[in-house]
């Protein structure tokens, strides 16, 4: 059972072999009192690496994909912060919602994609994860992270489509996790988003957090907004709504702030310019790869549906300028090793590029804003 592994890396193979039915929620509860049993002991992450490469070994191998280093100023005397940004896209959707049309079914197989998923996040060892379109938090990531040394927050959509598809395995949401070792929880926040004063069925996750290393407080956020145009002011208000609660919780931006989401808006929509001009002082951290330093990737999904191709930037990792660096960024996938079939594909899990940034924490952190 997924539930009751053992350490040894030959047992790792029953959790990347099988998921959880999920038709009925006390399946979920069954297994997360399990999760509590001291049986459930860590996991060498070279370990399961292995194992997932093993499960992919009739699949392409994975893109290469370099960091770019975007710091000038002096060294930092702490380690940086690794915080990964992702839409993974849910299971449900991708096999039944999404229609990618130049996605053969086969590539979306659950038992492959999500070995490709963890493979993405074992290659990059982030601090903190966030991630969107999670429907396999109680069967995979949960279990499995929370071994490799992570605490593991969800927050399911209270509609989510993933119900809409026959066979699902529950509902989607967003998921945050970061490491013990590294990080103490001082305050968790669910918050369902509001929209014209409507509650809404996008929803964030809000997690102060104390670094064992400097002392020193910060706020990790991931959300997911609205999709599909015509959407664009509802996509506002949502942020407006976001912006609000993360003022709270950084006391005005006292504490320094990284907010990871799909967003679902280009750079030309109104709830970018919402983020760039708040008072919180945030900046983009992926418009640092450009050579000006103020233009976002040319895009962070690219996929083919039946009404035609869409290649869209849509996700972001914004930062408090004022109170952290961006010391280096994962450089995107290029259109030749995406292919002409786009995402999802053999190669790749997900419709959406992952974002990697390591941070560290200004020297100076009591500088004007």
């Amino acid at each position: 059972a997924v539930c009751s592994m053992g350490n040894r890396t030959s047992r790792l193979y029953s959790v990347l072999s099988k998921t959880l039915s999920s038709s009925a929620v006390s399946q979920h509860q069954d297994c997360l009192e399990q999760l509590d049993s001291p049986r459930l002991d860590p996991i060498d992450p070279k370990d399961l690496l292995e194992e997932c490469q093993i499960v992919l070994q009739k699949r392409p191998p994975r893109f290469q994909r370099n960091f770019v280093n975007l710091k000038k100023n002096a060294a930092s005397n702490h380690r940086p912060i690794r915080v990964m940004q992702w839409n993974i896209l849910a299971q449900a959707l991708g096999e039944g919602k999404d229609n990618f049309v130049q996605c053969p079914m086969e590539a979306l197989k659950w038992e492959e994609r999500k070995c490709l998923i963890l493979e993405e996040i074992l290659a990059y060892k982030p601090d903190i994860l966030c991630l969107q379109e999670v429907d396999h938090y109680f069967d995979t990531f949960e279990p499995l992270l929370s071994r490799l040394g992570y605490q593991c927050t969800f927050f399911p959509k209270p509609w989510s489509p993933c119900l809409d598809v026959a066979q699902n395995n529950g509902p989607d949401g967003c998921a945050l996790f970061f490491l013990k070792e590294r990080f103490e929880l001082i305050n968790s926040a669910n918050i369902r988003l509001t929209a014209m004063k409507l509650k809404t069925n996008q929803v964030a996750i809000a997690q102060t957090l104390k670094c064992h290393e400097t002392g020193r407080l910060f706020c990790i956020a991931v959300t997911h907004l609205k999709a599909r145009t015509g959407w664009e002011r509802f996509r506002s208000a949502q942020g407006c709504d976001l912006l609000q609660n993360l003022k709270n919780i950084t006391q005005g931006a006292k504490i320094p702030l990284i907010v990871c989401g799909d967003f679902n808006a280009e750079p030309t929509e109104e709830v970018y310019r919402e983020f760039s001009n708040s008072s919180l002082n945030l900046n983009s951290a992926y418009k640092l790869l450009s050579p000006d330093g103020q233009s976002e990737p040319p895009y962070t999904t690219w996929k083919i549906r039946p009404s035609g191709e869409c290649r869209h930037t849509l996700d972001y990792i914004w930062y408090s300028q004022h109170a952290l660096n961006v010391n280096s960024a994962l450089g995107l996938l290029t259109e030749e090793q995406i292919g002409p079939n786009r995402l999802p594909s053999f190669n790749y899990p997900s419709d959406h590029l992952s974002l990697v940034c390591d941070f560290s924490f200004n020297q100076d952190p009591d500088r004007l804003l």
